[in-house]
């Protein structure tokens, strides 16, 4: 049996917490591939080394050197070397890392550095050989991982038991280091585990899997035990931030399940996560449920739309120009609404936007709603049980919360609901005690 282990930021961010690594891979021979993300905070208030690298370039564009952040970093290294007792040079190894960053000069190459340098001290600490990920994640000239990758890494991984694979980034077309988005090193993660034909994937970090809701805002809510991709796609989406979301596609492919463990619990059996082909569900018709703030809506209305060839693409056609996504597109056969995130309408580009749509289609009336939530109900089980939009819209309105869009997907997994932003918190603890909390009152 073969398991790759990606270790989280926590996970790394001491000697401490490494030496528990350590132990946690010697009890299991079947972990042989580790992945690690850079060192993250040890305690509240610290902060994380890819934070301190994309400080250490400000520093270098604004100074032609590194200063204060990248001594922060260094201290962090020296400290976690100085901790496990370690012979490796790391003076040498920082002071090429400093003069790397100020000679390539991109934010991709300064963040990647926390994952190889960690990367360094944990293979001569666990005794296995490093692989630099930038000879084996390759990303092609449109930024998307390129299908080389998994023959280098598999030619890589070859006749190794073990090794150590830096996370977070690899090289682009041109050769330069480029990196995944935050959370990236689940990712690679995954990558390797496709890549050595692994039995599981065990996602390491700082918490016992997937809750059924955040815990900020329900105290103690329920753990999941096992969740489909599918399920994981939606919630991750909406802001269950446990694993990034894009880690289940290299496994997917190859019917990899996950398993989502806790470095300081390891005995907690935690979230599983499988192909629909071997999923088996809880029996309870709702998963999960998650949400996220500050979306803005805007609004169309028009007298016979449908007849009307173009009208959507024009719209989509003024989005695209402004660099604007889309989360979703509730529609009627006179009414269109596009809900997106607010961020995007920073400087006065919401007034362009709706000037343009005003003149490209006409509409009868155009109007922005702001603040909103979207809450997102999530599970199989939905589909095959009567009467769940209706429990989920009962107690909303139980607790007096007016629902401003509803949007359900085609593929009955998910039911979004859209609320005010001041309500989002009671909208959720309604509906997780509607589903989750059984002695309750019905």
């Amino acid at each position: 049996m073969i398991k790759v282990c990606k270790f989280g930021g926590t996970s790394m961010a001491d000697g401490t917490n490494i030496r528990r690594v350590k132990a946690i891979l010697a009890a299991d021979p079947a972990r042989r591939y580790v992945v690690a993300s850079a060192p993250g905070k040890r305690y509240s208030g610290d902060q994380k080394v890819t934070d301190l690298l994309y400080e250490t370039l400000d520093e270098v564009r604004e100074g032609g050197h590194v200063g204060e952040a990248y001594a922060k970093v260094c201290e962090r290294f020296r400290g976690i070397v100085r901790e496990l007792d370690l012979s490796l040079d790391i003076d040498s190894l920082l002071e090429e890392t400093a003069r790397a960053i100020c000679r390539e000069g991109t934010y991709d190459f300064a963040a990647s550095r926390g994952e190889y340098l960690i990367g360094r001290i944990l293979a001569q600490f666990l005794g296995m050989p490093f692989i630099e990920a930038r000879d084996v994640v390759k990303f092609d000239a449109c930024g998307k991982l390129d299908a080389r990758t998994y023959p280098l890494l598999q030619a890589a991984l070859k006749g190794k038991k073990n090794a150590v694979v830096a996370g977070f980034y690899g090289e682009d077309a041109e050769g330069n280091v480029k990196t995944f988005s935050r959370g990236g090193s689940d990712v690679t993660g995954a990558i390797v585990a496709r890549a050595a034909g692994a039995d599981l994937y065990e996602n390491w970090t700082d918490v016992s899997g997937f809750l059924a809701c955040d815990p900020r805002i329900v105290a103690g809510p329920a753990g999941i035990r096992s969740l489909s991709y599918k399920e994981l796609r939606e919630l991750s989406y909406m802001g269950a931030n446990v694993l990034h979301s894009e880690a289940i596609f290299p496994v997917r492919e190859a019917g990899i399940p996950i398993q989502i463990k806790n470095t300081f619990r390891p005995q907690d059996e935690g979230t599983r996560i499988l192909p629909i082909t071997k999923y088996v569900p809880s029996g309870r018709p709702v998963t999960g449920i998650a949400g996220k703030k500050n979306f803005t809506v805007i609004y169309l209305e028009k007298s016979l739309m449908n007849a009307e060839l173009g009208f959507a693409l024009r719209i989509l056609e003024i989005f695209r120009r402004y660099g604007i996504s889309f989360e979703h597109m509730p529609s009627g056969i006179d009414t269109l609404s596009f809900v997106i995130d607010s961020a995007s309408f920073a400087n006065g580009v919401l007034e362009r936007v709706l000037a343009e749509i005003g003149e490209a289609v006409s509409p009868d009336k155009l109007e922005v709603f702001d603040d909103v939530a979207l809450i997102a109900v999530v599970g199989h089980g939905m589909s095959r049980q009567v009467g769940i939009a209706a429990r989920i819209f009962q107690a909303i309105a139980r607790v007096g919360v007016n629902v401003r869009m509803i949007d359900e997907g085609s593929s009955e997994l998910n039911i979004i609901v859209g609320v005010d932003s001041k309500d989002y918190e009671c909208t959720v603890r309604a509906v997780y005690e509607e589903f989750f909390c059984d002695d309750l009152p019905r």
